[in-house]
């Protein structure tokens, strides 16, 4: 009889103590591959139905995750609390729940309006938004202190999950003028506009400081594992999301500084345009570079792990920047580079989804 039953016992309750932040990369992930269906200077038959189905699913994995987490902070304070102020390469993973609420609450607004009614949806985001927002600053001023005072790191071994922290920032910048319009007139809107780009300014300078450490540290030391190499995707989060950012204040700032004319409107479009070309440039030569390095990681027997999800959000915020500048350009070629990115972003958001439920399954990831 206990031979029989032997083979039941693999159905074990899920281990929550392993239950890292790293884990919100797939709400993310998810999040980013529903609102970028919906953005798509595309029409494609069942565009819309895509991207409310796959938002839905953010949403819920979003309340499922933010339960499991909670358990874990109750029941496992001590593993927190080492992940936190003992573990430097977990604890950068810090970075991830809030860009998964603001994610999630930038779907809400320009796609959960069916699911969930518009006023709702509208509050959802605000809600989302301001709490992700306070999320992120906390992360990007307390994970650089304690790298300063506590952790044991060393700038020979840096790689691109160093820059987590301080890209949760550029999210909520780039998410927040989609409020503007739903903000009283005046100073709210301006208020709102001018604290986005605050964010858009620390979180791009904080990146520009720690990107040559990290491209230092991959030439020196290498990644520390293979398991590591989708983290060579991590650099076009703050490229893509910015070239997203700068476009969204050029479409929020006539209805934040009125005042301004509509010569203001139309400069800041150009210098949207000019810095998306710019930075879209450099981030497609090192799409070039993460791709061909994960390739010759596959070949070596690359195993799955949580990593994969970096394969995503980065790829993600690509297709919302290139999808900016065709909206702002009318090129077509822009136009059918957001197409050929949100085909890889699909992809690989396909393959992450399918192997994360078959690990769970299997009780391999907790």
């Amino acid at each position: 009889m206990a031979t029989l039953l032997a083979p039941r016992t693999i159905l074990r309750t899920p281990d929550l103590s392993r239950l890292g932040p790293h884990w919100y990369a797939a709400v993310m992930g998810t999040a980013i591959t529903g609102n970028a269906a919906a953005a798509l200077p595309l029409d494609v038959p069942g565009r819309t139905a895509f991207a409310e189905a796959v938002w839905t699913l953010s949403l819920l994995m979003l309340a499922a995750l933010l339960a499991g987490r909670a358990v874990h902070l109750t029941r496992h304070r001590e593993q927190a609390r080492h992940t936190l102020l003992a573990d430097p390469s977990a604890a950068v993973f810090y970075g991830c729940p809030p860009m998964a609420l603001l994610a999630v609450g930038y779907g809400a607004l320009t796609v959960g309006g069916p699911v969930l009614g518009e006023p709702a949806a509208l509050a959802l985001d605000v809600l989302l938004w301001t709490a992700g927002t306070a999320y992120a600053l906390a992360v990007a001023a307390g994970l650089p202190y304690l790298m300063v005072t506590r952790h044991r790191l060393s700038a020979l071994e840096a790689n691109p999950t160093w820059l987590l922290p301080v890209v949760a920032p550029m999210v909520s910048a780039a998410l927040g003028p989609a409020l503007v319009p739903h903000l009283p007139a005046g100073a709210a809107r301006q208020a709102l506009l001018y604290g986005c780009v605050a964010m858009f300014g620390a979180s791009l300078l904080a990146t520009l400081a720690l990107l040559p450490v990290v491209l230092g540290g991959l030439l020196h030391s290498k990644l520390p594992a293979l398991v590591l190499t989708p983290s060579l995707f991590l650099v076009l989060g703050p490229l893509g999301q910015s070239t997203t950012a700068v476009h969204q204040f050029a479409d929020a700032l006539p209805l934040a500084l009125p005042g301004a004319g509509p010569g203001a409107g139309a400069a800041a479009r150009a210098l949207a345009e000019v810095y998306g070309v710019t930075v879209t440039g450099f981030a497609l030569l090192w799409l070039a570079v993460a791709l061909a390095a994960n390739l010759r990681a596959l070949r070596a027997g690359m195993p799955f792990a949580m990593t994969w999800w970096a394969f995503t959000f980065p790829v993600g915020t690509l297709v919302t920047g290139t999808t900016a500048l065709a909206r702002h350009t009318g090129f077509g070629g822009f136009t059918a580079l957001a197409a050929g990115l949100y085909l890889l972003l699909l992809a690989a958001w396909a393959v992450a989804l399918a192997r994360t439920a078959a690990g769970l399954r299997a009780g391999r990831l907790l």
